[in-house]
């Protein structure tokens, strides 16, 4: 490969790999605020690491650990958020926890996953 062709070929590669990691499009943006509201709406509590948290406090969790991936672009899709953001702690790799009245406790990715389906209309 001629060096011309090499540094070309290098450029488009970069300019891809960088396209694959991108904010979140319109859609994404409104499904993840959509999730974000209904915990704030919910009268359940959330716990992470052992303790528990009312929806409010959760989603204010949530919302900071979504503003540090937006500034990586590290959670394009609803379901990035739910994986990286929404499920475990970063700090000790614990699920969370949801606990609504009236309903079983469960992991958090598991409620945000059943959200997301409602958001999405499947029911």
């Amino acid at each position: 490969m001629k060096p011309r062709s090499a540094v070309a070929a290098a450029f488009v590669l970069t300019l891809a790999s960088a396209s694959a990691v991108a904010a979140p499009g319109a859609a994404a943006q409104r499904e993840i605020d959509g999730l974000m509201q209904a915990l704030a709406e919910s009268n359940c509590r959330f716990q992470r690491n052992g303790r528990w948290y009312d929806a409010g406090d959760a989603r204010h969790h949530l919302q900071r650990k979504y503003d540090y991936l937006l500034r990586r672009d590290l959670a394009d899709t609803a379901e990035l958020f739910i994986e990286r953001a929404a499920s475990r702690s970063s700090i000790s790799g614990k699920p969370y926890r949801v606990s609504c009245p009236g309903h079983a406790e469960q992991d958090a990715a598991s409620w945000f996953q059943q959200q997301l389906a409602r958001l999405r209309g499947h029911r």
